[in-house]
């Protein structure tokens, strides 16, 4: 019985969060401290900030370190299927719609609509990032520096990525110790 409600309370989870891990805090919060109470409001604190250092979404590991303390390795399994059903089932239409009937101009003049509202979109979340990390009191002119550094070396070096997160993230270490 523990393993339905896990799988029910992660999938309505997983059907509602849309906008990514912090859209799903209010949910899961709902589904596991305050209707079913499989952890206190302090566990949950917790879940979040485990969720949050270790890999991938927010809802997926917690639907995942829940599962592993109310029903152990299954539960753990279970939960986490909950939570990515909702989104297998969504995509999977969508690609079947897509694939059936992207010939039509009607779903090409849709598509092509949405591609400016995309782009404005992560336009937003990268402004919001960037005002974030240099409009706090804690911003150094050492850090702005490095961003613009980073930057420069990404796009004009075939350096990988996370070569330039790490070496960014020694030298911040270094210039703590200086």
């Amino acid at each position: 019985m523990i393993y339905l409600q896990l799988l029910w309370a992660f999938f309505q989870v997983g059907l509602v969060s849309f906008g990514g891990g912090y859209a799903s805090m209010t949910p899961i919060f709902n589904q596991v401290v305050t209707q079913n109470s499989w952890i206190t409001p302090e566990q949950f604190a917790d879940l979040i900030t485990i969720s949050q250092m270790t890999p991938g979404p927010i809802a997926l590991n917690s639907a995942t370190f829940v599962g592993l303390q109310i029903a152990g390795l299954p539960g753990a399994i279970v939960a986490t299927i909950g939570n990515i059903l909702p989104s297998m089932i969504i995509v999977g239409t969508l690609a079947y719609v897509y694939f059936k009937f992207s010939s039509l101009k009607m779903i090409q003049n849709v598509l092509n609509s949405l591609r400016p509202a995309v782009v404005s979109l992560i336009l937003i979340a990268g402004v919001s990032l960037v005002s974030n990390a240099f409009f706090t009191p804690d911003t150094n002119i050492f850090n702005i520096v490095l961003f613009f550094g980073a930057l420069i070396v990404l796009n004009r070096t075939k350096i990988d990525p996370i070569v330039v997160m790490i070496i960014t993230g020694c030298i911040g270490v270094v210039s703590i110790m200086i």
